[in-house]
């Protein structure tokens, strides 16, 4: 795991230079917090409140991680705020999350870690709509844990007209 400053290892990615850095890393994102109160309103959002996520002192007694844990869609829905810190450089007019090619839960994320994404660029391929389909893989780490939570291609449309 590479620990520089954000700064200097954020490439300064932008519309002309997209197809450069096609199959490289562009950047880990700041850290994101996920305290157990983010995990009741996703509970309240989702109506999924299962006791590994919600009911503290059972999750404590019960559960195998020791701890209440995060939706594993809570730590997904976490990757627009995070590629948007690292792709704010394109500047897109419009920009439309189309989905997901591959995902995997790998880890629980525990009440109260912190997480942040690593996102390489896969593929920038414009398409005849005008739209450039921009395909990135996003490895979510875990604060002082080995492996991810999880594993993503995602897929986003770009617009610039």
């Amino acid at each position: 795991m590479h620990h520089h400053s954000r700064l200097c290892a954020m490439p300064l990615l932008n519309r002309d230079n997209l197809q450069q850095y096609v199959g490289q890393s562009i950047g880990t994102s700041s850290w994101v917090e996920v305290p157990q109160a983010r995990i009741d309103a996703f509970a309240d959002c989702t109506e999924d409140r299962q006791w590994i996520h919600i009911d503290v002192e059972r999750a404590k007694r019960e559960s195998p991680f020791g701890a209440p844990i995060a939706h594993g869609f809570l730590t997904l829905s976490l990757l627009p705020i995070t590629s948007y810190e690292l792709l704010g450089g394109l500047k897109p007019t419009k920009s439309v999350n189309y989905g997901l090619d591959k995902l995997r839960f790998m880890s629980p994320v525990a009440a109260g870690s912190r997480v942040r994404n690593h996102i390489k660029l896969l593929a920038a391929e414009p398409r005849e709509d005008g739209w450039t389909l921009l395909r990135t893989e996003n490895t979510v780490e875990i604060e002082g844990q080995p492996k991810p939570a999880l594993v993503a291609v995602s897929l986003g449309l770009f617009s610039w007209a």
